[in-house]
């Protein structure tokens, strides 16, 4: 009996050691094939950005500029022209700083007002904590895109009040984010010790606190541009957009409402979709980047302790 418990004792520990190699294999292999994307994200998002920055020097003409119109993709005009006579290649190339712009720019009011309200609300606690995480529960509550739609029907469509509305109803994730870190932050011994030297709250915030909500902020910063930009595209391709400023969702509606899609012209609604998805996926990859630096950079913080 002796013999068979050491047996089956020492042929578990085997079979444990193995799961566990297997295990830790895999992980290696995922976290590998992970920065990979993340990687890939990071250069296609670069492409992207400089398509946005320089368009004239990649565009073969203005997007203004007209030809004959419906023309077929050949040697003069990659992708074709539109119903207008267009080049649709440039005016792919220039939409990319209009799609870029609204979602850059709805991001970065979004996670300033997140920053503000999760950061009072976790510093000061009490009855302002209670009134804030209460109006943010109240937003949570609101359907964003309805209400983006009535907005945009009644306001005047411009690409700036779009961006106001994304942005002023896209900051609830990352408040609650910024308060949850900086109900841990606030117990820090550093912060202790500011309040006993006599530092201002808004001092201890600004020069204690904030600077270690940057690595939070980023990956939420990035989601909510990718989030905006499939928004404003959502939006433009319903007739909500700035027509005057070509964005890729102004020419899927385009290609939808002038016979793009009935006369079969791929060459005129594929590439802005795809432009679209490659965009926002490359922008995804990078905010999980970022999440994922932040876990290890939690865990190696539990193990050092």
């Amino acid at each position: 009996m002796m013999q068979r418990e050491v047996y089956l004792q020492k042929n578990t520990r085997q079979w444990k050691d193995f799961i566990a190699n297997y295990l830790d294999l895999d992980v290696r292999k995922y976290k590998r094939a992970l920065k990979k994307f993340n990687r890939g994200g990071l250069f296609l998002f670069a492409f992207f950005l400089i398509l946005a920055l320089f368009p004239s020097l990649f565009a073969p003409y203005s997007p203004t500029e007209r030809f004959i119109s419906y023309e077929a993709p050949s040697t003069v005009h990659l992708l074709g022209t539109n119903d207008i006579g267009n080049d649709i290649l440039s005016e792919l190339i220039y939409g990319a700083r209009i799609s870029m712009m609204v979602g850059f720019a709805s991001a970065c009011i979004s996670t300033l007002i997140g920053l503000m309200i999760g950061l009072c609300s976790g510093y000061f606690r009490g009855t302002l904590d209670e009134l804030l995480m209460g109006f943010t529960d109240v937003v949570l509550t609101i359907p964003k895109i309805p209400l983006i739609i009535i907005l945009g029907a009644f306001l005047h469509p411009s690409i700036w009040t779009l961006i106001l509305v994304l942005g002023l109803l896209s900051w609830e994730s990352i408040a609650r984010v910024v308060r949850s870190k900086t109900l841990q932050l606030r117990e820090s011994g550093y912060v202790k010790s500011a309040r006993c030297m006599g530092f201002s709250s808004f001092h201890i915030m600004i020069s204690d606190i904030f600077p270690n909500l940057i690595h939070v902020l980023l990956p939420k910063f990035m989601l909510a541009t990718a989030s905006a930009m499939i928004s404003e595209t959502s939006l433009s391709f319903l007739g909500l957009g700035d027509i005057s400023m070509k964005s890729w969702g102004i020419m899927l509606s385009f290609a939808f409402s002038r016979g793009g899609f009935i006369r079969d012209m791929w060459w005129w609604y594929i590439p802005p979709g795809i432009c679209i998805t490659l965009c926002v996926m490359s922008i995804a990859l990078i905010g999980f980047g970022f999440e994922g630096r932040e876990k290890e950079n939690e865990k190696r913080g539990v193990d050092a302790e």
